[in-house]
Parts: C-alpha cells; sequence; structure tokens
C-alpha cells in the first residue's frame, strides 16, 4: 500500500475482500474501523493507519497476494452465484482466508480454456484495462464457407453494435479437415462475446471455442480442464510486468 492516502473501500477491495461497491455497503453498514472508530464513506487511509473488518485486524503490510492459472471447461460460469444453479469456476478454487479470488475477464458458458486468478484486486483491474494492451488468442472451430475475402473483413474491422472490433491475427489451423474448420486468432481487449460476435458478422457459426492463450501464458498441456496450477516466481513477475505495459509504452 503507498504511503499517499487512498480511499477505504478501493483499499480494501484491492485486498481481494470484494467489489468497491460491496465494501462501499461495508462501510455502511458500519463493518469496518479505522483506527478503531466506526468508518463513514468518504474516508481515506494510509499505510500507518490500522483497519478493522467485522472486529478482526486487516494485515496492510507484508501480505502475500496468490495467483492461479485454470483450464475452464464448458458448462461453468465466472460468477460466484448462478439463479440457475450451474456449476461455478470458483468451486474448484482453493479456498483462502480474508482475501477472494479474482478472476481476470470472464469466459461466457460455453467458452473454455486458459482463465487466471488472483487475490490481488488492483492487479486484476489493471489487467483488465484496455490500456495495457494485453492480447488473447482462441482456437475456434467455425461452420460456414470461410473465403479469403470473410478473413479480410475479420482482419480490417467489423461494426458491431457496441463499437469497431478486428482480430489483429487470424491463422488456419492445419489441423482443420473438412468441415471441422479450425482457426486461430487473436484481439485485444474483449468485448462481451466479441470472438463469437465477429464470426457471426459474416454469416458463420462458431461451434467451438477455447482461450489459448492471455499475454505471455499458455495452458500448459499439464493442467487438464477442470484443473489449476498456482503460479509462482518468475510467473508472477511477468504477471505484474503485463499489467504495467500501458506505462511501458506511454
Amino acid at each position: 500500500m503507498p504511503a499517499v492516502s487512498e480511499k477505504l473501500q478501493k483499499v480494501l477491495a484491492n485486498r481481494g475482500l470484494g467489489s468497491r461497491r460491496a465494501m462501499e455497503q461495508w462501510i455502511i453498514d458500519g463493518r469496518i474501523k479505522v483506527n478503531g472508530e466506526v468508518a463513514t464513506l468518504g474516508d481515506r487511509v494510509e499505510e500507518k493507519d490500522t483497519i478493522s473488518v467485522d472486529g478482526r485486524a486487516l494485515k496492510l503490510r507484508g501480505e502475500q497476494h496468490r495467483h492461479l492459472l485454470y483450464n475452464k471447461p464448458q458448462g461453468e460460469i465466472c460468477s460466484r452465484d448462478d439463479p440457475e444453479g450451474r456449476p461455478s469456476v470458483y468451486r474448484r478454487l482453493p479456498r483462502i482466508k480474508n482475501q477472494r479470488w479474482i478472476s481476470v475477464g470472464r469466459l461466457d458458458f460455453n467458452t473454455s480454456g486458459l482463465l487466471l486468478f488472483t487475490t490481488d484486486g488492483g492487479l486484476a483491474n489493471r489487467l483488465m484495462h484496455p490500456s495495457t494492451g494485453i492480447d488473447r488468442e482462441y482456437a475456434v472451430r467455425v461452420l460456414g464457407d470461410v473465403t479469403p475475402e470473410v478473413l479480410q473483413s475479420l482482419r480490417d474491422g467489423v461494426q458491431l453494435e457496441d463499437g469497431m472490433a478486428r482480430f489483429s491475427d487470424v491463422q488456419k489451423s492445419p489441423e482443420s479437415d473438412g468441415a471441422n474448420q479450425w482457426y486461430y486468432v487473436v484481439l485485444v481487449g474483449g468485448k462481451n462475446r466479441e470472438v463469437r460476435r465477429l464470426w457471426e458478422s459474416q454469416g458463420l457459426t462458431v461451434s467451438r471455442l477455447k482461450r489459448v492463450r492471455f499475454g505471455s501464458f499458455f495452458i500448459p498441456s499439464a493442467v487438464k480442464a477442470g484443473k489449476f496450477i498456482e503460479l509462482h516466481q518468475p510467473e508472477i513477475t511477468d504477471l505484474y510486468d503485463m499489467s504495467k505495459k500501458d506505462a511501458v509504452s506511454q
């Protein structure tokens, strides 16, 4: 935590306790104390301050964050709770105290592949911010007639309902055979269902979609669907370096 003061709800969220909105509600509910006094919205804190949550001291110094790489199977949601009762990715992650797992972006119910998790809320926010320019790579099985003109349109850009979108790279997989047309596509950012919608804009259907890369991270062959590995040095260093790409490029 830096020496300068920061908003209390931001500090709490960055410790992985919940979203900023949830932390604001905790403050309103009187669950947070700063230096022994019940906190109020608008409070700012510094490193020297002591914070307690429900009477338990919150460690601000030296607490070790944890980071995971998870191979998400199809048929899981990236929310903690689902009114439809569908299984969540969080049910497979190790339980932790005084922190919570935060997913770096999301994959939809029918998309599989690489998901990163961290207990560092600030890191998660930076990794998801468009300014970092982190690219994502997907393996896609497409149904329909994929012409050179279609591929060029996807590279040049397509106007979707929420703005322009494009693939920075599209390559046909050597494993393609007959109706099983597989492509590797790369994009920066990630609007909701962007990969699927780009192909659908060309009258094509995505029958399988798997994220195979996030920045410099790939799924190790030993990490099967539904399994995870905990990241260690130097992977953690790479993770934080990726989050600073915007600062390096400016």
